[in-house]
């Protein structure tokens, strides 16, 4: 298995990206810690990879405060004596459409607090943890509007190119440590979130992705798992495009 005996946080574990992701790294053989604001969609989550065999526990984590990302990895580290492996996928998208002059001060802001700024605060406890257990690695969840630019999404671009940059930093920060640190970058998933802006018609963003269809969540899992194991050893720093050709178009 490709995490085998691994330690690992998901955030935003509870559904979507973070709940296929938490699926699959338990499936390969790590237990799960999960942080999610909804308890109710945590638990769910933990009871699915009980189900299949894996371990998991939930946490209540909202990402956009520093002391829950803080707990979450104590939780961690009292529970299983360290820390090995984080996917750092907590993100909110509020369907706010503007061009910057007309964009509210407090949408921006909030938009950054929890996608930028709750990648950092769980990097910061996430990373002390892994130092102290003599390595590790980190995905961290951006988009490919983490590399290309979205009109009237300006809070969401500017949030996942920080996600992006930040990405780079520590990796080139603890690329000595033994901690590897990358990213990866989704195009139009198949989501709850996805859903609000779709109304659950799957077709609805086909036509913009070169291979016509959206991605199942699982499949950003998938890359996930990889990026995490031994057998992408020799990574640091990369940005995953898992977008069906969006980025190449």
């Amino acid at each position: 298995m490709l995490l085998e005996n691994k330690i690992a946080i998901v955030t935003g574990g509870g559904s979507g990206i973070g709940k296929s992701a938490a699926i699959i790294m338990a499936r390969e053989g790590a237990t799960i810690v999960i942080g999610n604001r909804s308890a109710e969609q945590g638990e769910e989550a933990c009871h699915t990879i009980a189900k299949a065999g894996g371990r998991a526990i939930f946490h209540r984590t909202d990402c956009g405060k520093p002391e829950d990302c803080e707990s979450l990895v104590a939780r961690a580290e009292k529970e299983f004596g360290r820390l090995d492996l984080a996917f750092n996928n907590a993100g909110k998208f509020h369907d706010v459409l503007a061009p910057v002059h007309e964009m509210p001060i407090e949408e921006f802001s909030n938009g950054i607090d929890l996608n930028l700024k709750g990648v950092f605060y769980c990097m910061k406890y996430e990373l002390a943890a892994m130092l102290r257990a003599g390595g590790g690695a980190v995905v961290n969840n951006a988009s490919i509007f983490g590399i290309k630019g979205m009109p009237t999404l300006n809070w969401y671009t500017a949030a996942k190119h920080g996600i992006v940059g930040l990405t780079q930093a520590a990796a080139l920060e603890y690329a000595e440590r033994n901690i590897r640190i990358n990213a990866v970058c989704p195009g139009m998933t198949k989501t709850p979130a996805l859903d609000i802006s779709t109304g659950g018609d799957d077709s609805l963003f086909a036509g913009v992705v070169p291979m016509k269809r959206i991605a199942r969540s699982e499949e950003i899992g998938e890359g996930v798992a990889w990026l995490l194991s031994s057998r992408a050893s020799y990574m640091t720093g990369a940005m995953l495009n898992l977008d069906g050709g969006m980025i190449a178009a």
